[in-house]
């Protein structure tokens, strides 16, 4: 009788535990708890960038639709970003900068910088006339600079945070290259007081080729990505519950004929 109980017991234990109808397992479990966190985190993330490139897109179409204001505006303006102003003076041509490693259409060129004094407010400020292209090194690019007083219409330009920054060594001659634009450190090279910002010149006068993206990666971009990301989010827990459930439909099927037997 103890006997036949204890079979009982053990048999019903069995049946118990063989009734589950998940059984992932150890390692899939692990693998899904650190990877799932992380495709949704990826995925939140790129959504968050594409809202701030949109935010930035809005912000800088609105200032770049109103009208010049005179440079003298830009002393102790908190966020002076993609303000428009209009210019009236003369380059110095005797020092430009040309900003290295630009590409327009797969063709490699510079982005010419020079230094303009603007006659309405007396100051100093780093122009980026555009791109021109360099495709042989051996030949200098083709530069020219008007001489006359120009009246110019312009926009301030500020780095995005962060990337990545080659040191630049800077030479004795002009034109003198460099990887970016860091206005301090090359207003401490012209050895002038100048204003610590970058403008970029609108189409038109003394320009060459402006056709600068407001961003680098379109908005769109980052919401591709966030759906690929939670595409494998979301692969990844139907992957981990198929193979749970096939696991624990095999198990229960081995446990069946072992108690038949």
């Amino acid at each position: 009788m103890q006997y036949s109980q204890r079979a009982f017991g053990n048999r019903a234990s069995r049946a118990a535990q063989g009734s589950r109808r998940f059984r992932p397992g150890v390692a899939p479990t692990l693998v899904v708890l650190a990877l799932l966190p992380l495709l949704v985190w990826l995925g939140t993330w790129q959504l968050s960038r594409a809202e701030e490139k949109r935010a930035l897109l809005a912000a800088a179409e609105a200032r770049r639709a109103a009208e010049p204001q005179p440079v003298a505006v830009l002393e102790g303006m908190p966020d002076p970003a993609y303000t428009r102003v209009r210019l009236q003076g003369r380059f110095d041509a005797s020092h430009t900068f040309l900003l290295d490693n630009r590409t327009r259409n797969g063709q490699a060129g510079v982005e010419v910088v020079q230094p303009f004094h603007d006659q309405a407010s007396g100051l100093w400020l780093l122009v980026n006339r555009g791109w021109v292209a360099w495709p042989d090194r051996r030949v200098p690019p083709a530069i020219t600079t008007p001489s006359r007083p120009l009246l110019l219409d312009a926009w301030v330009y500020v780095a995005p945070p962060g990337g990545l920054h080659l040191a630049d060594h800077a030479g004795q001659g002009w034109p003198r290259l460099l990887t970016q634009i860091e206005p301090a450190a090359l207003w401490a090279q012209l050895g002038t007081a100048g204003v610590p910002l970058e403008l970029r010149l609108e189409a038109g006068d003394a320009a060459f080729d402006t056709s600068w993206p407001v961003v680098a990666m379109a908005p769109e971009r980052h919401t591709g990505y966030a759906v690929q990301w939670f595409a494998l989010a979301t692969a990844l827990l139907c992957l981990y519950l198929y193979l749970g459930i096939r696991r624990a439909r095999e198990n229960n099927d081995n446990e069946r004929k072992h108690d038949h037997e």
